[in-house]
C-alpha cells in the first residue's frame, strides 16, 4: 500500500529562496548537482553551507529506475571543459571534500569513466588539498573502466546497491551482484581506497533483507555506508511503503558497524552524499 503523509520526523522542506548564490555559480560555470537533479530534501542544507554534489555528462540518464527524477532524454556526448569547469566550482567554494557523480550512461563505450578520472585531475591541479569522493554507476560491469577510475586514486569510491534484491525491478538495468562486483573489485585493485555504498529503505523491505545486505557489502569490502528513507520525487515514481522510525535507523547502524563498517550514517535524511565529509 502507499504512504503518502509524511511522519513528524519527515518534515523538512526545500527553500529555493535559500539558493541564490549556489545558483548563481553552478549557472556561471554551467554545471549539474544532483541535489538539484535528485529534488534532494537535504538541498537547502547544502547549499546553504555551500555545499554541493556536482554531476558529470549531463543530467540524462540512459536506464530507467522507478525511484529516480533523473531525467530519461536523449544524453548529450561528454563536454570536454566540464571537468576544468568543476575543479573551479571547487576552488570558488573552497570544498574540503567533494562528491562528485554522473548518471548512468551505458551509451558510452567506457560508460563515462575517462570524465571522472578528468574531473579528479582537474581537481588535484587546482585544489590538491581537497579529498575527491567519487560516486559511480557499475560501468555495464566493465572491469576496464572501473580500473581507470580507481587508478584516479580518490579517497572515497561509493557506488550504491540502492535496495534489496528481492526489489531490484525498480533498478532497471543494474544487477545486484554486479554492483557487489563493483566494490569487490575496488578493494581487489586498491586496498587503500575507502569504499562506500548506499541503500534506500521504505521500499518494502523487511529488516533482515537489508541486514544481508549490510553483510553482503561488508563482505565486498565496503568501509562506509549510507542508509536512509526512500521519498518518492512525484506520484509517478515508485511509491513510498513505510516511514522507518528513528528509532529502527539507529537500530540499523548499530548492526552494521556490528559486522565491521568503520563509518554508518543512518536515519531519515541520510543520502550518500550527504555531510560526507564525516566519514573520513
Amino acid at each position: 500500500m502507499e504512504i503518502t503523509r509524511r511522519p513528524p520526523w519527515l518534515q523538512k522542506k526545500i527553500r529555493p529562496g535559500a539558493h541564490a548564490e549556489m545558483e548563481r555559480l553552478v549557472g556561471d560555470l554551467r554545471l549539474n548537482t544532483v541535489c538539484r537533479e535528485a529534488c534532494c530534501p537535504n538541498m537547502t542544507d547544502c547549499f546553504s553551507r555551500k555545499q554541493a554534489t556536482f554531476l558529470l555528462l549531463g543530467r540524462a540518464c540512459t536506464r530507467l529506475c522507478s525511484f529516480c527524477s533523473v531525467t530519461k532524454e536523449q544524453p548529450l556526448p561528454p563536454d570536454p571543459g566540464e571537468p576544468a569547469r568543476v575543479a573551479e566550482g571547487v576552488t570558488r567554494l573552497a570544498l574540503r571534500h567533494v562528491v562528485i557523480t554522473s548518471p548512468t550512461r551505458d551509451d558510452l563505450p567506457d560508460g563515462g569513466a575517462a570524465q571522472f578520472v578528468a574531473t579528479v585531475a582537474a581537481i588535484r591541479d587546482r585544489s590538491p588539498d581537497t579529498a575527491v569522493e567519487l560516486l559511480i554507476p557499475d560501468f555495464g560491469g566493465s572491469r576496464e573502466s572501473l580500473a581507470v577510475v580507481v587508478a584516479a586514486r580518490p579517497e572515497i569510491l561509493g557506488h550504491n546497491v540502492e535496495t534489496v534484491p528481492r526489489l531490484y525491478a525498480i533498478r532497471q538495468g543494474a544487477q545486484y551482484r554486479r554492483s557487489l562486483a563493483v566494490l569487490a573489485l575496488v578493494r581487489e585493485l586498491a586496498p587503500e581506497v575507502k569504499s562506500k555504498s548506499g541503500i534506500m529503505v521504505g521500499l518494502g523491505e523487511t529488516e533482515e533483507e537489508v541486514l544481508r545486505v549490510c553483510a553482503d557489502l561488508r563482505d565486498a569490502g565496503c568501509s562506509y555506508l549510507s542508509v536512509g528513507q526512500y521519498l518518492a520525487p512525484s506520484r509517478r515514481h515508485e511509491p513510498v511503503r513505510e516511514f522507518i522510525t528513528p528509532e529502527m535507523f539507529h537500530r540499523y547502524r548499530e548492526r552494521a558497524l556490528s559486522l565491521g563498517f568503520e563509518h554508518v550514517e543512518s536515519g531519515p535524511y541520510v543520502r550518500s552524499s550527504y555531510l560526507a565529509e564525516q566519514y573520513l
